[in-house]
């Protein structure tokens, strides 16, 4: 069976009354696809940005490969192995889609070099960076500048920026946010790719990509965790059809 990769206990997150995170425990597994579905207002990308870092629990525990992170800032937790996309996406438009991959190459490498020159020029940049565009499939787009592509292809130079950091767990925050179907298909394609290389901790409101893509669902409603399991199981839940029945999904 595979080792817990993340354990988190007893989080706790509230703002002034309202209770975003409301005494969770979860557990994910190395290389797994563990999705976080639940309805408006549920508190999922609050939880997540818990566990990355950027919101500071009021209790609770995060353990992350058998240390407790919990009070780690975000660039601690990303050199032990943990990256994350957002909702927005936040490439650099006048950039080339090479560019904005050997900048990340560069963040994670932590090498002093000048800013823009090895993103152009700096082999042991350029080549591990080609590898990336490659393995998400923008090789062939590598030298166009990322405003000139689509809004999918800026999702895929995204994720392929958090894979430069060689993580061994990836946080993706609504995926195929703002995409046509095509470009949905296209990204749950890719994404099956690379199933069982990385843990990845999704959110996503497309309900088909979800259950095409996790191992296992963890349902939030209100800050609290109301069933986790098998994606069969969530679908025949039926509490889970019950918090769904005529309410949408946070952002």
């Amino acid at each position: 069976m595979a080792e817990v990769i993340l354990d988190v206990q007893g989080l706790i997150k509230t703002y002034g009354g309202l209770m975003a995170t409301d005494n969770i425990n979860l557990q994910v597994y190395e290389n797994e696809v563990n999705a976080i579905i639940g309805p408006n207002g549920a508190g999922k990308t609050t939880l997540v940005s818990q566990l990355t870092g950027e919101v500071a629990p009021d209790e609770g525990r995060i353990m992350f490969a058998g240390q407790d992170i919990t009070t780690l800032p975000p660039y601690k937790r990303s050199h032990l192995g943990i990256a994350r996309s957002f909702q927005i996406t936040s490439v650099f438009l006048d950039l080339t889609i090479l560019e904005n991959a050997a900048l990340a190459v560069q963040a994670h490498s932590g090498h002093s070099f000048q800013f823009l020159k090895p993103a152009r020029e700096e082999k042991a940049l350029i080549d591990p960076a080609m590898e990336v565009l490659e393995r998400v499939g923008l090789a062939d787009r590598a030298h166009l500048p990322a405003r000139a592509v689509s809004h999918g292809e800026h999702r895929q130079l995204e994720i392929a920026m958090a894979l430069a950091s060689k993580p061994r767990m990836l946080f993706l925050d609504e995926p195929m946010a703002g995409m046509g179907p095509e470009e949905s298909a296209s990204m749950t394609a890719f994404l099956q790719s690379i199933k069982g290389t990385v843990t990845i901790l999704l959110i996503e409101h497309d309900m088909d990509a979800v259950f095409a893509l996790a191992d296992r669902l963890t349902v939030l409603v209100y800050g609290k965790i109301i069933a986790m399991g098998a994606p069969e199981d969530i679908r025949s839940n039926a509490e889970v059809r019950q918090a769904y029945l005529g309410e949408g999904e946070d952002t």
